[in-house]
């Protein structure tokens, strides 16, 4: 049997200087849905996620809290795995920018773009207003009111000094052909759209390395005499994780490389489709196969961010109604092609409408029924018009979910909402409880409620990689074989409950409390 290369996916590594916020798990919970979809649709799945923990605002931040870079970063990655650990977050592996073999990987890296691109690398004076924030020097365009765009409350530092340099305007006309001839290299094509734009202004020569900086990955070409040591400027060690990860340059790399896609936040889309690809241009080495950059949450019309200041516990939103409700509510509240926002009220209403009285009810009526007027048996029956109404929306879940379309992670959820909207109105419009009362309507009878139960084991095979822990508990209630988040989709279609011993367990989404009067 031919070796089947990996679906390999990959999130931007969070910034090692402060907790979890809900921008990273929107970000880490969209990229598992669509690692646990594609381990549905048969592939072998490689998930990528870690830390990036050098560079100056690190070291600042260590610095005031009185403790040592690495001290203050291993306390931040644990907070990181922790947190992924409740949301439940399937990555296969968790890279740290610390890792020696990471960080032996930059330096191989570099050595193989100045023996590839020998003139890709200069070293110059160079002066500008630097974004700690950014951790990069900012173009007159990016600042507003003499403040970096993304970080309006860092104040931005003129710099000064002698810096090895990329040669980026040399890619220029390469970047330009990818996005023409591989136009789905950037999705959404909003996103691409703003790369263009960007290419219309011009490349610039950035510098790579940072004088005085002993947080960082030592540059490895030796600098010009006199110079000052140089460290590696924190997104020239941060970019290669992608590939380092793989173990390069060891044996077996290649096993990997390239990725299919890379999930980032819409703020880094020019670090990750123009510096990136022509760093690898300039080692020779393959691109990834697809940049998704999904847009931002915002809460009262800010957007979640530390310098922001915009404070909504994460833990205490999670354990509010579960972390797999809070992973439904924020992939089918937030777009994953563009920007959302997020209320405490919103949250309570769309668990209480569609999941707690949406799929909860259809599954505690649905299995209560087979219970009473069945011995809680599925019985065998024939398909009817809902399998085939249902088929069509699953092959929207699919399609929104496979790369065919991008990834929507919305839709998908939208399409199964209608799945279950239907189911409830099956019951409604079929009325189970009249049909046992009457012996001849037997036979219907069986066909309404295995109906409802293939409806059921179909939405939590679909599910399950939005909420892998509540399908489950669902797929077990059925009686049904094997996991939710071990079938696929390929067999959904095909499923046969018949014979299978329905339990009620407790209830999947239990109604919130009243809130108390004011």
């Amino acid at each position: 049997m031919p070796h089947q290369k990996p679906f390999y996916i990959t999130t931007a590594i969070d910034y090692a200087n402060g907790e979890p916020h809900f921008g990273h798990a929107l970000e880490k919970i969209g990229a598992d849905a669509i690692a646990r979809f594609h381990r549905q649709l048969g592939e072998r799945v490689h998930f990528l996620i870690g830390m990036d923990e050098h560079g100056q605002k690190v070291a600042q931040t260590a610095a005031a809290r009185g403790i040592a870079p690495q001290a203050f970063v291993d306390g931040i990655a644990a907070q990181f795995r922790e947190t992924w650990d409740r949301l439940g977050i399937s990555y296969d592996q968790f890279i740290r920018t610390t890792d020696a073999a990471h960080k032996s990987g930059v330096r191989a890296l570099i050595k193989r773009i100045a023996e590839s691109s020998p003139d890709d690398f200069y070293q110059k004076s160079y002066e500008g207003w630097y974004c700690v924030g950014c951790e990069l020097f900012k173009r007159e365009n990016e600042i507003v009111d003499a403040k970096c765009a993304i970080h309006p409350t860092r104040e931005l530092q003129w710099t000064v000094e002698r810096n090895w340099f990329f040669r980026l305007s040399k890619y220029q006309g390469f970047i330009e052909r990818l996005l023409r001839e591989r136009p789905e290299f950037v999705q959404p094509e909003s996103r691409r759209n703003e790369i263009l734009a960007l290419l219309e202004q011009g490349l610039e020569d950035i510098s790579i390395t940072r004088s005085k900086l002993a947080w960082a990955i030592p540059f490895p070409l030796p600098t010009d005499e006199g110079a000052e040591p140089q460290g590696t400027w924190v997104w020239f060690d941060a970019l290669p994780n992608y590939l380092t990860a793989t173990g390069y340059p060891a044996k077996g790399w290649k096993d990997r490389w390239p990725a299919q896609l890379h999930v980032v936040g819409k703020d880094i889309t020019r670090l990750h489709c123009v510096v990136w690809p022509a760093m690898l241009q300039a080692a020779e080495l393959p691109l990834p196969e697809r940049v998704w950059a999904h847009g931002f949450i915002s809460f009262g019309g800010e957007r979640f961010s530390k310098s922001a200041g915009v404070k909504v516990s994460l833990p205490e939103t999670i354990e509010q109604f579960g972390p797999d409700a809070f992973r439904y509510f924020l992939l089918r509240e937030v777009p994953f092609d563009g920007d959302g926002s997020f209320s405490a009220e919103r949250f309570e209403a769309v668990y209480t409408a569609e999941l707690a009285n949406g799929l909860g009810n259809l599954a505690s009526r649905t299995i209560a029924m087979v219970e009473k007027y069945c011995a809680g048996v599925v019985p065998d029956a024939a398909p009817v018009s809902l399998d085939g109404d249902d088929a069509v929306d699953l092959a929207a879940a699919r399609a929104a979910m496979d790369g065919s379309h991008g990834y929507l992670c919305h839709e998908a959820l939208a399409a199964v909402a209608r799945v279950t909207d239907r189911a409830n109105l099956f019951i409604q419009q079929s009325q189970p409880w009249v049909l046992a009362k009457d012996p001849g309507k037997r036979a219907e009878l069986d066909g309404v409620l295995a109906a409802l139960v293939r409806s059921l084991a179909r939405q939590a095979a679909y599910l399950a990689p939005f909420m892998p822990g509540k399908a489950e508990a669902l797929w077990t209630q059925l009686g049904a074989p094997g996991t939710a988040n071990g079938m696929r989709f390929s067999g959904v279609e095909s499923l046969n409950p018949a014979g299978w011993h329905v339990s009620k367990g407790e209830g999947l989404f239990p109604r919130p409390e009243p809130r108390p009067a004011a």
